[in-house]
C-alpha cells in the first residue's frame, strides 16, 4: 500500500472531524435553551432524593413545576416530610416570583 494513500485517507479524517466538531460547537450555541434560575435555587432546597415518589420523575422537574405554578403543593415530596421544612422554598418562591432573566 502507497503510504500517500493513508496519509490522504487520515487527512480527509481529521479535516472531517474539524469540520464536524465545529459545526457542532456552532449549533450549541445557536440552539442554546435558557432556563430560568430559580429552578436550580428551588432544586437545591429539595431533598435531591430523585425518588418520583412526588409523582414526578425526579427533583428537578418538582422544581420546575413549582416554578412555573404548575405545582402548588410542596408538601407531596414525600422525603421532605420528615424534616416538615418546606419553608425556605415557600420563601424563596414568594420573594422571587417573576421570570428571572
Amino acid at each position: 500500500m502507497n503510504p500517500w494513500t493513508l496519509l490522504i485517507a487520515l487527512g480527509i479524517l481529521a479535516g472531517l472531524g474539524l469540520v464536524l466538531g465545529l459545526a457542532l460547537a456552532i449549533a450549541s450555541k445557536v440552539f442554546e435553551v435558557k432556563e430560568d434560575p430559580r429552578i436550580k435555587e428551588v432544586e437545591k432546597l429539595l431533598p435531591n432524593y430523585n425518588c418520583g415518589s412526588c409523582g414526578y420523575a425526579g427533583c428537578h422537574e418538582m422544581a420546575e413545576k413549582l416554578v412555573k405554578g404548575e405545582e402548588k403543593n410542596v408538601a407531596k415530596c414525600k422525603p421532605g416530610k420528615k424534616d416538615k421544612n418546606f419553608d425556605p422554598i415557600l420563601a424563596y418562591l414568594s420573594e422571587h416570583p417573576g421570570e428571572e432573566k
